[in-house]
């Protein structure tokens, strides 16, 4: 049964306090800076928009602040937040990085466009992330030219220049050609060429074929000949059985890309492939290895999983982001895809290693000993996906979120709200997959933020931080959450701070820019604890 939640006489979630603007809900709240904008952005992307904006629009709105942000001359810095994004693994997708890499790199303000082709190795790692990259320029210079000014030669010229021959080699054939371009196309476009024998034999297998490589390079090196080599055992992988396809991945080392879709059943080839398999790779491939028969309960392979799923040293180096783990958490759980008709059985060992590599894949971070309430927005808007997952909600993730803090810190106190206080039978020793079953049963409603701090004064309960895992969208309370704060701190002589932790990239925020105590951050960035944890400590 809720509580009635009775406050003290204040404006009301309908009308706005000074400073605010119009939420697409109906309510009012914050505009967040476009910097901020573009942090949610970079984190949570604009893949199946919001409950209340379409994903075209929302892309459109965080297109126009990071335009606003480069015209303002604060291009460099919208580089350096991609790159430090990027490089950190804070987030689950590279498609909303690449994008805003491409924007100032399309920009006319010189030291922007320098910065973000500079920048393009560091972001780009891998040719999906180039041939993105390449694609979002072109689509951006629609109308003004090819695109392929000297500039952009110039940083897809290094792209493949400043890689060994090896793992260019394993890269091109890795990955040959997406989003319309091959690696033929940015050859030609750019006009690549190297001194170097080594890398001009990949560029040469690249253009004309390995026949031609084989009569020009032959010989010339032994750098050359481990080139050669490679190339040459992804060749005869295309012609081979399946004993065969073993063979070549142990002795050279290919991966699944290299091998003939006819021979992805085969249980030894991925009992092949799992023996060095990138930790991304394993972590999307768990439901076709136990497809396979390749896992079994009790199963070496099984361990071999298990055990790479609970190395936080693997999981840091792979830069495997939180929301990539529940995903797989989630799909591999319900023995299915979401697309297709492959189905597995279910390796309960695994279940749970999952459950510990979400938790390992946050930036650790020690205990405050603060005291948090943890408030989770059940309401209907916070059912829409995040990042365009189909199998996780933002509730479903807000309430991960609050499990990571719940396990580090000891004091602290969960429930859920919507336009009323709603209990939540959830803990942390609880395993995530039953606390995202438990949040999802939970009836949905209208959106009130301010009924953590108007509970907590009611209750008289001791907070020193208030989180807020919600997407901002308030419109139904008789007081605006930042009121509701201030009341708190009054009532108990508490300076309360205030954290929202955004799970959408919209442009609203509960928290008051002018308020000190008051923080917004981005749901779902892998840094967040520690931002949490040095926000709750006054280190900023």
């Amino acid at each position: 049964m809720a509580e009635s939640m009775e406050v003290e006489e204040e404006t009301p979630q309908s009308k706005p306090l000074p400073g605010q603007t119009p939420n697409t809900a109906g309510g009012f709240s914050w505009e967040v800076d476009d910097m901020q904008r573009l942090r949610r952005f970079l984190v949570l992307g604009s893949e199946g928009g919001t409950y209340y904006i379409g994903e075209k629009e929302l892309g459109r709105q965080n297109a126009e602040a990071i335009l606003r942000l480069i015209k303002s001359g604060k291009g460099c810095d919208v580089v350096r937040e991609v790159v430090m994004y990027s490089v950190e693994g804070r987030t689950a997708k590279q498609n909303p990085i690449i994008f805003a890499l491409a924007l100032c790199a399309r920009e006319d303000n010189l030291d922007t466009k320098k910065a973000a082709y500079e920048a393009l190795n560091k972001v780009c790692r891998i040719p999906t992330h180039l041939f993105a990259f390449v694609q979002f320029c072109e689509a951006l210079s629609a109308g003004s030219g090819t695109g392929w000014g000297r500039a952009h030669r110039r940083a897809v010229q290094n792209w493949y220049l400043e890689k060994t021959p090896i793992s260019l080699s394993m890269a091109v054939t890795k990955y040959q050609q997406r989003e319309g371009w091959s690696h033929r196309d940015l050859l030609r476009l750019s006009h690549v060429k190297s001194d170097l024998p080594e890398l001009a034999c990949v560029f040469k297998y690249i253009v004309k074929g390995m026949e031609a490589c084989r009569v020009e390079f032959s010989g010339r090196s032994e750098e050359v000949e481990s080139v050669l080599t490679f190339l040459n055992a992804v060749e005869l992988a295309k012609e081979s059985d399946e004993t065969m396809i073993v063979q070549l991945i142990k002795d050279h080392g290919l991966v699944r890309e290299h091998v003939p879709t006819q021979h992805l059943n085969s249980e030894i080839v991925w009992a092949a492939l799992l023996e060095k398999m990138p930790m991304t790779a394993m972590i999307r491939n768990l439901g076709k290895m136990s497809n396979v028969g390749l896992l079994k309960p009790l199963s070496s392979y099984s361990k071999m999983i298990c055990d790479k799923l609970r190395n936080d040293d693997m999981l840091k180096r792979a830069r495997i982001h939180p929301f990539n783990v529940l995903l797989a958490l989630k799909t591999y759980e319900q023995g299915h895809g979401d697309k297709g008709k492959l189905t597995w059985p279910v390796d309960q060992s695994i279940v749970s290693a999952l459950n510990d590599a979400f938790y390992l894949s946050f930036k650790f971070v020690e205990p405050t000993g603060k005291r948090f309430l943890l408030a989770v927005d059940v309401s209907g808007s916070m059912c829409c996906s995040v990042m365009g997952s189909r199998v996780v909600t933002c509730r479903d993730a807000s309430a991960a979120m609050a499990m990571v803090t719940a396990r580090v810190e000891s004091r602290f106190h969960i429930l859920g709200f919507s336009h009323k206080l709603v209990p939540l039978a959830i803990n942390p020793s609880m395993s995530l997959q039953d606390v995202v079953k438990t949040i999802s049963s939970v009836p949905m409603g209208g959106t009130d933020c301010a009924i953590p701090m108007i509970y907590a004064k009611q209750k008289k309960l001791q907070v020193d931080v208030f989180i807020v895992y919600t997407d901002s969208e308030t419109w139904f309370g008789k007081i605006h959450p930042s009121k509701a704060l201030q009341q708190y701190r009054k009532a108990t002589g508490i300076d309360a701070k205030l954290i929202v932790c955004g799970m959408a990239s919209n442009g609203f925020t509960i928290a008051d820019p002018n308020d000190r105590g008051m923080l917004d951050i981005v749901g779902f960035d892998s840094a967040a604890p520690e931002v949490i944890s040095n926000f709750t400590l006054g280190m900023f």
